[in-house]
């Protein structure tokens, strides 16, 4: 998956896992709300995952133009 997606498929699992977190919260389902929590952090990782993407690609273009300009 390239940087952007992996930004956007985390961002979507946060907020999924979030909104199941609150509802597993308001109905007292603690099976649900771990559900959540744990898809809320799956999300967080995927998104720190495509940061890191973007920031090694965007040092490596940076490198090739360093070596372009040579």
């Amino acid at each position: 998956m390239s940087s952007i997606t992996d930004k956007v498929s985390g961002t979507v699992k946060q907020v999924v896992g979030s909104i199941k977190e609150e509802v597993g919260k308001l109905t007292d389902n603690e099976k649900l709300q771990a559900e959540g929590e744990g898809q809320n952090l799956e999300g967080k990782a995927e998104k720190t995952k495509g940061e890191v993407k973007g920031a090694v690609n965007d040092g490596i273009d940076s490198v090739k133009d360093g070596l372009n300009k040579l």
